[in-house]
């Protein structure tokens, strides 16, 4: 490993420990009840079981040695659990409306979920750090942010479809849990999906 990649390795690692610490000695702040109410809805469940199967069944047989089962499956767990919280807690730290704390705490999830669980496990399983490292970053953030994007979606009766993070109260489950409603807001989002996983194939 080259000293750039050792001194790469060592500051994202000495982040994730700083997010961790950020979490801990603040908790109550990071309302988890009300975000997993948020997240579990019938439709976010469906559409991120058929993301993960779909993306975790042609991991191997893509052109990218880097991807297998677990790594696919992992960063789509993590993108599912993380995603929809980071999008909407950056856009609000872009406004001046989210604590510092969170905001970092959110760049930490992104770039975990999108690019640092891949380059770790593959730094174990390989024994290198990835060549695909900066590559990954670019092409996994489209997705993770898509994904932000798509499971944030809700319908809002007088308002119509938006964002549950441009609502007050940020994150809460939505008034409405219907995807017929959104259903074709949501579908260039899944369309992304869809091209990425099929320009892999091919």
């Amino acid at each position: 490993m080259t000293p750039e990649l050792k001194f790469y390795l060592a500051a994202w690692i000495s982040y994730c420990i700083l997010c961790i610490w950020l979490y801990l000695t603040d908790r109550a702040s990071f309302p988890l009840q009300a975000y997993r109410a948020f997240l579990y809805v019938p439709w976010k469940l469906i559409t991120f079981s058929i993301a993960a199967i779909g993306i975790t069944v042609v991991a191997p047989y893509t052109a990218d040695p880097t991807w297998d089962y677990f790594d696919a499956a992992m960063m789509s767990a993590l993108t599912f659990l993380t995603a929809p919280w980071a999008t909407g807690m950056l856009y609000l730290g872009i406004r001046g409306k989210a604590r510092l704390r969170h905001v970092l705490v959110a760049i930490g999830v992104w770039m975990f979920s999108a690019s640092w669980c891949y380059d770790l496990y593959l730094l174990i399983r390989d024994g290198h750090y990835p060549i695909t490292w900066e590559a990954n970053i670019y092409a996994s953030s489209v997705l993770y942010f898509s994904a932000g994007l798509l499971w944030n979606l809700e319908y809002r009766a007088g308002r119509g479809v938006t964002f549950s993070f441009l609502e007050p109260g940020f994150p809460a489950r939505p008034q409405q849990t219907s995807f017929a409603r959104i259903a074709l807001f949501g579908l260039p989002f899944m369309i992304l999906a869809i091209c990425c996983i099929g320009y892999f194939l091919i």
